[in-house]
């Protein structure tokens, strides 16, 4: 077996390396094994426009990615936990949607947008690890799915009403056994393991393995992903530790109120 190559992080290659134009191919071809269709992206930008220094934002990215034909594509990967990460999927699609219409615009302009979401914690409860969601109208009585007119399909070119609506998609990453079946699964051990095995052919994952080696950066940015890995170490660090502490705290304070419950029912009984 090939000695297995050490690469960047996908997280940290999508903020500094993957915006450069050579190296759209990598993430058009994660792009294309996740959708099933040919993407090809016409420009990467970053929607909060270095509002928040690196520090700030060292376990959060957030890409936005057009195609040609004005599709928008949202990649967000987030490591902390967050309880209302759900709501801010869906504020994400929508903020994007507006952003991207102007004033006068028709309705029908509402630009189309795939919002991708790739997490490193336990968000909701699910025994999968890649989950998709998208928007369809069930009657209430009949239970006959709502569908476009003729007419709508000729004007918007969709099938289907979901293609109006914004897609989504979790990848969760720590929920991946590490049992490679498809195309997708290579992706998602690179995802968790930053490392492309002997044999991967998925889209992207060739150009990743070339482009994304350690050993081919530069001085400046080795310093820069060597604080960056020890950056997010120290977040899962103090993530764990806070967990951990109020696991404590939580079983000590159930055992004082134990006690005192037992000891003032023993006064009662006596």
């Amino acid at each position: 077996m090939a000695e297995e190559r050490t690469l960047v992080s996908f997280d940290w290659a999508i903020k500094y390396l993957l915006k450069n134009k050579a190296n759209y191919v990598i993430l058009e071809g994660f792009l294309t094994t996740l959708l099933g269709r040919e993407i090809k992206v016409k420009n990467l930008t970053d929607p909060e426009g270095g509002q928040a220094s690196e520090k700030d934002r060292s376990n959060r990215v957030d890409v936005l990615a057009e195609e040609d034909d004005g599709t928008l594509i949202i990649i967000e990967l987030q490591f902390s936990q967050e309880i209302d990460y759900f709501h801010r999927m869906a504020f994400g699609s929508s903020k994007a949607i507006i952003d991207h219409i102007s004033k006068g615009m028709l309705y029908s302009e509402v630009r189309k947008v795939y919002s991708i979401h790739i997490v490193y914690f336990e968000l909701g409860v699910g025994e999968d690890y890649i989950y998709y969601g998208s928007t369809n109208f069930v009657g209430l009585h009949g239970r006959d799915e709502l569908e476009l007119s003729p007419r709508q399909k000729e004007m918007f070119l969709f099938s289907e009403v979901r293609e109006i609506f914004p897609e989504y998609y979790i990848l969760k990453v720590e929920r991946f056994r590490d049992i490679v079946k498809d195309k997708l699964d290579e992706w998602m051990y690179y995802l968790k393991h930053s490392v492309v095995r002997s044999g991967f052919d998925a889209p992207g994952l060739s150009a990743a393995n070339e482009l994304l080696e350690y050993s081919r950066l530069s001085r400046e940015d080795k310093l820069r992903y060597d604080w960056y890995v020890d950056k997010w170490r120290s977040n899962v660090s103090s993530i764990n530790t806070a967990r951990d502490e109020g696991k404590a705290e939580g079983k000590a304070e159930g055992k004082a109120e134990g006690l005192a419950e037992g000891k003032a029912r023993g006064k009662a009984e006596g």
